[in-house]
């Protein structure tokens, strides 16, 4: 099997920030809540909050949309995004563990013929995380949890983030751009 980060690796760019520009472009009502999400990053950015913490204030102006809706209209134009390199080396057992919400990365990986999707797990009414964030070791646990025997024979990554997936992996690729890069470690 082959494992498979999204965020820029199968997609040219990060499928969460994407998505909120793109409701922002089309709901207007976000605007107003923009001074919050300015100090939510830098306090991110500050470390003064957590990763997830941030996230999950971030992914509150889901409350704001029609997040089935907008979802589709998202992938309909973005699906242009995936990298050539994917559709080259795709398989019926492939697997995309994202810490991207689910509910975002699954109807691309659906359209793409990839059944096996974990992403973070987020509530597309209003943000809140009902879970940990799937990044680094925790995508590891979330693996091991379906496919505790599973040999991963490669696995396909932009950040070193991933390393603990990477680890766990026979072969291990860093995705710079539309390159593959055998994996060191980070």
């Amino acid at each position: 099997m082959n494992v498979y980060d999204f965020d820029n690796t199968i997609l040219r760019g990060d499928s969460s920030t994407l998505f909120f520009f793109w409701c922002l472009r089309r709901t207007p009502r976000m605007w107003l809540d923009l001074p919050g999400q300015a100090v939510n990053g830098v306090l991110f950015l500050l470390k003064i909050k957590p990763k997830q913490a941030f996230k999950q204030r971030m992914f509150g102006y889901l409350k704001f949309i029609d997040a089935d809706r907008e979802v589709e209209a998202f992938w309909q134009r973005m699906m242009a995004r995936v990298k050539p390199f994917y559709r080259e080396t795709h398989r019926a057992d492939d697997v995309v563990i994202s810490a991207s919400p689910e509910f975002l990365v699954r109807p691309a990986c659906e359209a793409l013929g990839i059944q096996h999707v974990l992403g973070s797990p987020v509530d597309k009414k209003d943000g809140a995380f009902h879970g940990p964030n799937c990044h680094g070791p925790e995508k590891v646990r979330r693996f091991r949890e379906i496919w505790p025997d599973a040999a991963v024979e490669n696995f396909y990554s932009d950040s070193h983030s991933d390393d603990p997936m990477a680890e766990i992996a026979q072969r291990a690729w860093l995705v710079k751009g539309d390159r593959l890069l055998p994996w060191t470690k980070g």
